[in-house]
């Protein structure tokens, strides 16, 4: 069989402060939803916005950090794959599905002022970069 990839890379803001809870066996699980927004031109010439909103997973020690140190409107970067899961309704006795990303990896982007006003402060933490300065559209050669 060929090779396959399955690899979501999401920058997005979280819509709400994540939920955390733990499986039977004890171990973490934190969901949060992110949303993505894209902006264009529709046919007539008019511009339109559109939010997609994801439902993403951390497990384990990503989920405690996920838990502790993201916030409802903060900037992430994710990095995971995606997860489809079917179940029956127990009401309706319909089949249903849950597509999820399930996180590998979670950067929080954005100034570090979102995670203070929680109360909170990442371990170890280094001063913040400079954001790099702006550029004017008369630099960019093309």
């Amino acid at each position: 069989m060929a090779k396959s990839v399955n690899k979501v890379i999401l920058v997005g803001n979280v819509g709400q402060d994540p939920e955390v809870k733990y499986t039977a066996a004890g171990a973490p699980v934190a969901k949060v939803s992110l949303a993505t927004n894209e902006r264009f031109k529709d046919r007539n010439d008019q511009w339109q916005d559109r939010t997609e909103w994801h439902s993403v997973v951390a497990w384990q020690r990503l989920a405690e950090i996920v838990g502790e140190y993201v916030r409802k409107g903060q900037k992430l970067y994710v990095e995971g794959k995606l997860q489809t899961s079917t179940w029956e309704d127990k009401q309706s006795g319909e089949k249903k599905y849950r597509t999820e990303i399930v996180a590998r990896d979670i950067v929080l982007l954005g100034s570090r002022d979102n995670g203070q006003k929680a109360g909170r402060e990442m371990p170890d933490e280094q001063a913040s970069p400079e954001p790099a300065p702006a550029v004017a559209d008369d630099d960019i050669p093309f």
